[in-house]
Formats: structure tokens, sequence, C-alpha cells
């Protein structure tokens, strides 16, 4: 086993070409640890060089209500009133706490999605 730090986009390249070449080892066996090893490595690359920014917190509500086949009127006993349903998905007016903890609690939003951006 020849593991090295990825420091460079060659070496995050090399590194997925070994990966490639290890797929599928059994675990416990030197190729299989080599392959988790490897894994950690990049993953730690990718987070530093290409981190994902948090979910907006509506674009989670959408997305939970597409999924769901949710209407604006079935968020009301999460948020409150229709138009203040209509204040929150257009922007207009910021989750509250108890709003966020309805929804988590509700539609299994994660409190991640949901707090994103909260100052």
């Amino acid at each position: 086993m020849n593991i090295k730090p990825i420091r460079s986009e060659e070496d995050l390249a090399a590194a997925f070409a070994r990966m490639d070449r290890l797929w599928g080892a059994e675990i416990g066996t030197p190729e299989g640890d080599e392959l988790e090893v490897l894994a950690v490595l990049i993953e730690k690359y990718e987070d530093e060089h290409y981190p994902i920014p948090p979910s907006d917190p509506i674009e989670a509500i959408k997305f939970r209500m597409d999924q769901q086949g949710l209407t604006p009127r079935d968020l009301e006993p999460y948020i409150g009133s229709s138009g203040r349903v209509s204040e929150v998905l257009n922007r207009k007016r910021k989750l509250s706490l108890a709003m966020i903890k309805r929804l988590h609690d509700g539609l299994h939003i994660p409190y991640e999605s949901l707090l994103a951006g909260a100052a």
C-alpha cells in the first residue's frame, strides 16, 4: 500500500484511478483497507476544495412538497394561515423557530436544511 496525502488535482485523479482498480475489494483485505483509506482521503480533499453550500430552507420545503405531493394548503398546520404560507414560500417572511420545529417534526425536513443561512 503506497498511500500519500492528496494535495492537487493530479493527486486526486491518481487516487480515483487507483480506487477504480481496487473497487470491489473485500473488506479486511489489504486491497479493501487501501480502498477505504483512499475514500477517506478523497472525501477530505473534496470537502476542502469543492464544498457544498447548505441548502436553502425554502427550496428544502418545496422539495419535500414535491416529494409528498403537498400543496401550500397542506403547510398551514406547520407554518400558519394561507397568507403566512404564501409569504414564507415567496421569501417575504422568514421561518420562525416554531415553524422550523413543526416542519421538522411533521414533514421530517432536517433541521440543517431549515436553519441554513440563519444568523
